[in-house]
């Protein structure tokens, strides 16, 4: 990743955070999308910052972060954009105080406007099981079917399936090794039919001649790209018929749901999931309480209003 932009609007601004991606990428070892994620993010506060003629990041206080989420806003960012800016922002004030550059960190205690929490879409089991009824010999129809049953089957992010390799797959035993956010590695079991479909694509997987290790592979050969993924994906869901837009979240986010439904274990749901932190897999609770709201609703005789 290139840390250095084309232009240098302000080596002053600029310098501090190209040490902060070099940091990231060398010591923290961050992935390419986090890094640039934090690269757009301290790029589009810098020209924010020379646009309001301030030039040194030591002289940025509390005031002067307001004035950054408030022009932000103004410019059109949504809520979760405006969040992520904020939070690239506070993580490298820290570095910098780490850095003896700053005592204390202006960003903290600001927050963003908070925004009604959104709630994932997921298909329901029918759609879900519609959409997997592929059964064809092609092979990118078989691969394809494959990365969709595991999708599914484990509840992986789209990152942990085209990163997955050969040797993380152990088929004897019915599970797969997979590499998380953070680095943080963690075993998940796979379905029986996501066995069987890995059993029909590895054998086909040699016809491409794999550069490397990797499980699921593009025509040429090369490790299968997040974007094909999510193309082929919405093509199948096309092809199926399926009503809404497929793509590889809504596998996951269903995978959660159905699995918190049947068994109500948050915890071992949050396993599954990877999530660091249980708050972030209890937004699935949402989900399951409106399921459970309906059910409620239209079955209790008490719960029928305007009925004596």
């Amino acid at each position: 990743m290139t840390e250095h932009h084309d232009e240098l609007s302000c080596p002053s601004l600029q310098n501090p955070v190209d040490s902060f991606l070099r940091y990231l990428r060398v010591e923290r070892q961050l992935s390419p999308y986090t890094l640039k994620s934090y690269q757009r993010q301290l790029a589009a506060l810098i020209a924010l910052l020379v646009d309001i003629g301030l030039t040194d990041w030591t002289k940025l206080d509390a005031a002067g972060v307001r004035m950054l989420v408030t022009r932000s806003k103004r410019s059109g960012l949504e809520s979760a954009s405006l969040a992520l800016r904020l939070s690239a922002l506070r993580s490298f004030l820290d570095w910098m105080i780490g850095q003896g550059q700053i005592t204390a960190n202006p960003a903290k205690g600001i927050s963003t406007p908070r925004k009604g929490r959104h709630l994932p879409k997921n298909m329901d089991v029918d759609e879900v099981n519609h959409l997997l009824d592929i059964d064809l010999n092609d092979p990118l129809a078989v691969r394809d079917r494959t990365m969709l049953e595991l999708m599914y089957g484990a509840g992986l992010r789209l990152s942990e399936l085209v990163g997955l390799d050969c040797r993380q797959v152990n088929l004897a035993s019915g599970d797969i090794r997979v590499v998380g956010k953070g680095s943080k590695e963690r075993k998940l079991p796979i379905g029986r039919m996501a066995i069987t479909w890995l059993n029909r694509w590895l054998p086909m997987r040699e016809y491409y001649a794999p550069d490397d290790d990797a499980l699921f592979v593009s025509k040429h050969g090369n490790r299968i790209s997040a974007r094909n993924v999510e193309k082929r994906f919405a093509e199948w869901g096309v092809k199926q018929g399926v009503n809404s837009h497929v793509h590889p979240h809504k596998l996951r986010h269903s995978f959660a749901t159905h699995m918190l439904e049947s068994s109500g274990d948050l915890r071992a749901v949050q396993e599954l999931l990877g999530h660091a932190n249980l708050s972030t897999t209890q937004i699935y609770t949402h989900l399951d309480f409106q399921h459970l709201s309906s059910v409620y609703d239209a079955a209790h005789p008490r719960a029928k209003r305007g009925k004596s």
